[in-house]
């Protein structure tokens, strides 16, 4: 018999610890850097594909992250909740532990789709989503947001739309997805198990609440002046919110 040392059948590695160690699989793991060694950050997370892969991501960089759903019963139901729960869950295997605050969205949304322009109302909400993200994050002492845009993808992740929704926030904006296709998204959901729970068919409050026709390049002088309408409950509604957020420990 002979060896052919260079195109072997099979490669023996053979490691000298306090034990030894002989093998001949290597298997990926998923890499990074220790959770917690980048500080903290809190992630918008939705019962979409995108928002746990964006979480993932940053998890991977050694930030420690805690994550805020919008609630709006009863438009959506606790079905939907619970879906979200279980991403985190699933989220939170990478990331260790997370708080999840459920905020409800409910009267703050319903005021918004009262009094403002229906085609402003997407970005208009979410600016008052970034507010409530931003005042937890705060109370927890995290140094940014994580968000799950992709450019392009919807009307409220344009380039336009983005700087509108940012304005309202003092602290940093991180989009790990910003230039991924929807496709390599779902190729990472699918990867890191978190797909088959995002596609369960429970709505979320953005899908039910979305324009016909939103705008896709929204003007700020004009955003402002719609809020304006909001101006005199707003603030309270905002405070409420926060305030009356319910915490899960997963």
């Amino acid at each position: 018999m002979k060896v052919d040392v260079h195109h072997p059948d099979i490669f023996l590695t053979v490691e000298v610890r306090n034990k030894i160690y002989i093998y001949s699989e290597i298997i990926p793991g998923p890499g990074g850097m220790p959770v917690g060694s980048n500080g903290s950050a809190m992630l918008l997370l939705s019962g979409g594909i995108d928002s746990p892969v964006a979480g993932y991501r940053v998890a991977k960089r050694g930030v420690k992250i805690n994550a805020v759903y919008f609630h709006t019963p009863p438009y959506t139901s606790d079905r939907t909740k619970q879906k979200v729960v279980d991403l985190a869950r699933l989220v939170a295997r990478y990331s260790g532990p997370l708080r999840l605050y459920v905020v409800n969205f409910t009267e703050i949304q319903l005021k918004i789709y009262e009094k403002c322009p229906h085609n402003e109302q997407t970005i208009i909400m979410r600016r008052h989503m970034m507010i409530i993200a931003e005042a937890l994050a705060k109370k927890d002492g995290a140094l940014g947001l994580i968000t799950g845009e992709s450019i392009g993808q919807v009307a409220s992740q344009t380039m336009h739309s983005l700087a509108c929704t940012n304005e309202v926030c003092t602290m940093p904006v991180f989009y790990p997805l910003i230039g991924f296709d929807k496709q390599e998204i779902i190729d990472v959901s699918i990867k890191i198990g978190t797909y088959d729970t995002s596609v369960l068919p429970y709505e979320d409050c953005c899908t039910i609440f979305v324009a016909k026709h939103p705008v896709t390049k929204p003007n700020l002088k004009m955003i402002r002046h719609s809020e304006k309408k909001l101006a005199n409950v707003i603030d309270s509604m905002l405070a409420t919110a926060v305030k009356t957020a319910e915490i899960i420990e997963i």
